[in-house]
């Protein structure tokens, strides 16, 4: 596995049709604000809308929840966001730039997120807050490995620039990420995957060269945990598999106490596994794993809440290769993990995945009815009451 293809990503993940939802749903006509959700919500799947100008199949997606109904993500190949009233906004592209998506939002409304140029695919880094006139961009020159990862609520923003992972404070960089002591020398950052309030990073590493004394390559790639302010050096977390080169481990969230989400990944010709993962401080001993969801053969962890240990992702069947039946999991932190139903109306026909999820119970990612070519951003508001056991 390649340094670029060991940064595992669910890119062209929904590309089937899922089986039919077993749970009714309702479709939500307001968004309550992040204080009135927590304390009373109501349950429902709201399809957002799209940016004018796409064609109906153009995909979009919601990647992260702020406060007060805020939803970011990406709408027809755009950066984007939505607001309380789901209204549907565009972040301005900056010159020589044709794509991107945000990546996240704080609470106090600081968007960060990546830009793209169609040329050649090289990339920018940015913030952005709700009425800037443009976009502020991190990074100089675009290149194919950067990417922005996350922000916190002090407003750290974290991701890669030119393939060295960095920090930001106020649009400046204070300290680059270094690969941990105890990895190889050939051990490469592939991403930066989230910072936590404490201002813990995580990421993703890389590391393959050929063990002479065994006669083998080794190819592995593990989460790495960066402590807040740099005064710590960084973890490289156990994995379950060091070894393979058809085999990798992607970090996706940590949240306030540390917790380290992602999942393990298996790819051979038409071989497809998919396992999630959970690490827990102090990151000396190999992940653990809840399980798939009933019905289905693999799962990954993609986000965590800051504080409530709520972890969401997609429940996958895999036939000959793609990814047939996909289905937003939800998993409380105990017992076995559980699907979200799919928007009221839909077909029988429909993948959905959860991308991001919220303190104050909201899940967001994306939806796509194959009998009616739609795709759409979705949010399940009191996700809690809505997450249920499929038929197996």
């Amino acid at each position: 596995m390649s340094a670029a293809g060991a940064a595992i990503v669910l890119a062209g993940l929904v590309t089937a049709a899922g089986p039919a939802a077993a749970a009714p749903a309702t479709t939500s006509t307001a968004a309550p604000t992040a204080a009135t959700a927590a304390a009373a919500c109501a349950p429902g799947v709201v399809t957002l809308p799209a940016l004018p100008g796409g064609a109906p199949w153009t995909t979009g997606a919601v990647n992260d929840l702020g406060a007060d109904g805020l939803a970011v993500g990406d709408s027809v190949g755009l950066p984007a966001y939505w607001t309380a009233d789901h209204a549907v906004h565009a972040v301005p592209l900056p010159d020589g730039f044709q794509n991107g998506k945000v990546t996240a939002v704080n609470a106090k409304g600081l968007m960060v997120g990546t830009v793209e140029r169609s040329s050649d695919h090289a990339r920018a880094a940015f913030t952005y807050r709700d009425g800037d006139a443009a976009v502020r961009l991190l990074t100089g020159a675009a290149t194919a490995t950067t990417h922005a990862g996350d922000v916190n609520d002090a407003g750290r923003v974290v991701g890669m620039e030119a393939g060295t992972a960095k920090e930001w404070a106020d649009g400046t960089v204070v300290r680059e990420l270094p690969v941990p002591a105890d990895a190889h020398p050939s051990t490469k950052i592939v991403s930066v995957d989230g910072i936590n309030k404490r201002g813990d990073v995580l990421g993703t590493a890389h590391t393959e060269y050929d063990d002479w004394e065994n006669d083998q390559i080794v190819s592995k790639t593990f989460p790495v945990v960066w402590p807040a302010g740099g005064g710590y050096p960084p973890y490289s977390l156990p994995v379950w598999t060091e070894t393979y080169w058809t085999t990798g481990t992607q970090a996706t969230g940590i949240d306030d106490k540390g917790r380290v989400v992602g999942f393990e990944q298996e790819n051979y010709r038409d071989l497809r596994r998919r396992t999630p993962a959970v690490w827990k401080k102090p990151y000396d001993a190999p992940p653990t794993s809840p399980g798939p969801v009933a019905g289905y053969e693999h799962l990954t962890f993609d986000a965590i809440s800051p504080t409530t240990n709520v972890t969401v992702g997609s429940a996958v069947t895999f036939v000959e290769g793609y990814a047939r039946y996909v289905r937003a999991a939800y998993w409380p932190g105990t017992g076995a993990p559980l699907v979200l139903p799919n928007p009221a109306g839909a077909s029988t026909d429909v993948n959905t995945e959860a991308h991001a999820v919220s303190d104050d119970d909201r899940v967001g990612g994306a939806f796509r009815d194959l009998a009616t070519g739609m795709n759409s951003a979705v949010i399940w508001t009191c996700a809690s009451k809505q997450a249920y056991a499929p038929q197996g």
